[in-house]
């Protein structure tokens, strides 16, 4: 597709566009910025109009889906530092203080805003389910492998892959007394979804762990954990976000080691033993 101003791609469309499309057409240019970071459905909810029409709107527009005109308006319209990291960042600004602080911010929040409840099934269910799945694709990949790094520590028999084709997989073999842990930021990754499609026909249940609470992967899953970040969007890179979920799995693997008592002890202390004969 030709590089193309998206703003003169909305207004160049006059006539075109019905009254509920205008109604999205005059929403976006009055205020461009605002409706870059925004999901679909918060969008939509935001405009007075349903998720299709706003597809319907982006498709008119020439774009393929939600997220290429996203990407598209938000390279026009927000500062650059916006688009590369979550906050403006001045000139004059510490970098390092940048991070930390936001970093700090987005533990802050999702230490007040976690849900204590879900997050303890999760950790209750992990503890008897026959497998633990543990999945997660690109940047939620790492997470995923730390996730399998802390629970193999606790004796719990995890299963994670980077292969897409291996996790589905993997998720085909689950059964109804299995648990399955995805971790995506936006929740809305095709891949990820469709992972938890083929979770759901196994039985098998779903937890996540998600920035947004509204996305298609928090609604899905039986046990969703939704953090919090200060600058959370789908435009910028989501480096306190992936922070705020390492700090999920470790408290689910704390509830665990609380719930398997002195078993949980014992198996700590045969991963110790085991390596202990690699370190100088």
């Amino acid at each position: 597709m030709a590089e193309q101003s998206c703003m003169y791609r909305i207004h160049s469309m006059g006539g075109a566009l019905s009254d509920k499309e205008r109604k999205v057409a005059e929403y976006i240019v009055s205020r461009p910025s605002e409706a870059v970071h925004p999901s679909i459905e918060e969008l939509a909810a935001s405009i007075g109009v349903s998720v299709s029409t706003l597809l319907r709107f982006v498709k008119k527009l020439g774009y393929g889906g939600y997220q290429q005109f996203r990407i598209a308006l938000a390279t026009e319209t927000l500062a650059p530092e916006s688009r590369y990291y979550e906050t403006a960042v001045a000139s004059s600004q510490d970098p390092v203080a940048v991070a930390f602080s936001v970093a700090r911010g987005a533990l802050d929040m999702t230490e007040k805003s976690l849900d204590r409840a879900t997050l303890a099934k999760v950790a209750a269910k992990a503890c008897v389910a026959p497998a633990f799945y543990i999945f997660g694709l690109g940047g939620s990949g790492v997470v995923a492998k730390d996730a399998v790094h802390k629970f193999v520590r606790a004796g719990l028999r995890c299963q994670t892959a980077e292969d897409f084709h291996l996790q589905l997989m993997m998720a085909s073999q689950a059964g109804p007394d299995d648990l399955a842990l995805v971790v995506s930021n936006t929740g809305s990754n095709k891949d990820t979804l469709t992972i938890v499609e083929v979770l759901r026909k196994t039985g098998c249940k779903v937890a996540a762990i998600t920035t947004y609470p509204r996305s298609p992967l928090a609604r899905a899953a039986d046990y969703p954990l939704v953090s919090s970040a200060p600058g959370a969007s789908v435009i910028s890179e989501a480096f306190s976000a992936r922070i705020a979920h390492l700090a999920i799995i470790d408290a689910i693997y704390i509830e665990v080691m609380e719930t398997l008592k002195e078993k949980g002890l014992e198996n700590v202390e045969k991963m110790r033993s085991a390596i202990a004969g690699r370190r100088i």
